[in-house]
């Protein structure tokens, strides 16, 4: 039966729930709006909006993530730490677009298991910080919150929460998404034209030649099999694509949150896939009251101090029925805690029966501020920090299943290490960010085939 076709576990509509119920919980990294009347007229135009995405895109994604958790397919997640309005330009999505499709050829060729493609992106406009505001020179404003809340210039004015962002957010988002169908549509991700691919900027890089090579054999089994059919095949001229963001902003999410006809219950329609932060993971918070009533695959992130009793309450709260597809675990440890902070949550969740995705996120437990105050990560720390994953998850009789990456397609230096082996020197030189530091072309490619070397022989004894 086709995968779109079979038919989900069972599972119970949730009836204390309304997508408005988190309201009346806790609810962390929420903005401070001067005018209420501007957010509920602001709101009450979202609310009328177009949805994004579709139910049967959300239904769809949740299968191939069923079918990761068993070891039938791996999960590539990857984009911007935080999207910027000003990047919404076909040349910045493109490249984006280009990086993920690169490395899930590498996977794919070196797994031999199908990829699913989710991007942190169309959408991925919210950060959660540390502090609500923000000092220099004596001068205290709000903290940048991404673009869909303030602006990061340090000014009165740009650092006001300003709720026709969320218009505008909804707007960027709805571009990026609509330009990427278009380009797979048309045939960008077509195997018999990696060429499409490249990346003008990196003609030279370290990697090129052994992805080139990964390429041509590709290209020649493509070519074989359609040889043995008689015939072109049209799978190879596409593939899907799935958006993602961390569900942050919750007046926001709320609008998007629709019921369809055909199918019960209700779908956060602004993306696939929404994540639950680290620091909105509390089972009596508002965030995971919201994400307990959407029928869309649920990602929540997993750290250090996580318990093993606390993380039983959240999938208790999460995935009642033990749906398979619905939760995908990201652990984001760091390299110095994962051997220790890991096995623990492994063997909880294991011996409970919870079926759940495992994913690994190498790039936020890694996160150091140098002493010049520039936030960077070592490109040493993330692939231990995945190796170790591997291991880890290997020994514990569980299956690690996807990667989660902060990543771009634009020649930025901000994660030390890689190929070019980039030291503290060379941050200064394309240092784009204005939250967090994410891996460039090079380094990315890089991590896709040290997944292929040094961990393809676990994922596939593990399947």
């Amino acid at each position: 039966m086709p995968l779109e076709k079979q038919p989900l576990s069972p599972v119970r509509e949730v009836r204390d729930w309304a997508p408005d119920s988190w309201q009346r919980k806790p609810a962390a990294q929420q903005p401070a709006y001067p005018d209420d009347d501007a957010l509920r007229r602001a709101l009450t135009e979202l609310r009328e909006l177009p949805p994004l995405v579709t139910s049967w895109e959300v239904l769809a994604l949740k299968r191939k993530l069923a079918d990761a958790a068993e070891g039938r397919c791996f999960l590539l997640q990857g984009g911007d730490c935080a999207e910027s309005f000003a990047d919404c330009n076909a040349s910045v999505i493109t490249n984006r677009l280009k990086v993920l499709l690169q490395m899930s050829v590498v996977l794919v060729h070196g797994l031999q298991l199908p990829v699913v493609r989710v991007g942190r992106f169309a959408g991925q406009y919210a950060k959660p910080r540390s502090a609500d505001s923000e000092t220099r020179d004596g001068l205290t404003l709000p903290s940048y919150r991404g673009d869909l809340v303030n602006g990061a210039e340090f000014t009165a004015a740009a650092r006001t929460p300003d709720p026709r962002r969320l218009l505008e957010g909804h707007a960027k988002s709805a571009l990026t998404i609509n330009f990427i169908r278009s380009l797979i549509d048309g045939g960008f991700a077509d195997l018999h034209h990696p060429e499409y691919w490249d990346l003008g900027w990196v003609q030279h890089a370290p990697l090129q030649e052994e992805y080139q090579r990964m390429v041509e054999a590709i290209g020649a089994s493509v070519r074989f099999m359609e040889t043995l059919a008689g015939e072109a095949i049209g799978n190879f001229s596409r593939v899907d694509f799935y958006t993602s963001h961390e569900a942050l902003l919750l007046h926001y999410e709320q609008a998007q949150t629709r019921q369809v006809p055909r199918h019960w219950g209700w779908f956060n329609l602004a993306t696939h896939f929404p994540w639950i932060g680290m620091r909105t993971a509390t089972a009596d918070g508002a965030h995971v009251e919201y994400c307990r009533g959407i029928r869309n695959p649920i990602g929540l992130k997993v750290g250090p101090q996580t318990t093993p009793a606390s993380l039983l309450r959240l999938i208790d709260l999460l995935n009642p029925d033990n749906e398979p597809g619905r939760l995908t675990l990201i652990h984001r440890m760091g390299a110095v805690q994962i051997a220790t902070a890991l096995p623990p949550l492994l063997h909880a969740v294991r011996s409970e029966g919870r079926r759940v995705l495992w994913c690994c996120d190498p790039m936020h437990g890694n996160t150091e501020t140098l002493a010049n105050g520039v936030k960077t990560r070592r490109f040493a720390n993330i692939l231990a920090e995945l190796d170790q994953a591997f291991d880890i998850h290997a020994a514990c009789g569980t299956r690690l299943g996807g990667v989660h990456l902060e990543l771009t397609g634009e020649n930025v230096t901000e994660c030390l290490g890689g190929a070019r082996d980039l030291t503290e020197s060379d941050l200064a030189r394309a240092y784009k960010s204005t939250v967090d530091p994410r891996l460039n072309y090079e380094q990315s490619l890089e991590l896709a085939m040290r997944i292929v070397r040094k961990c393809g022989g676990v994922v596939r004894s593990a399947s």
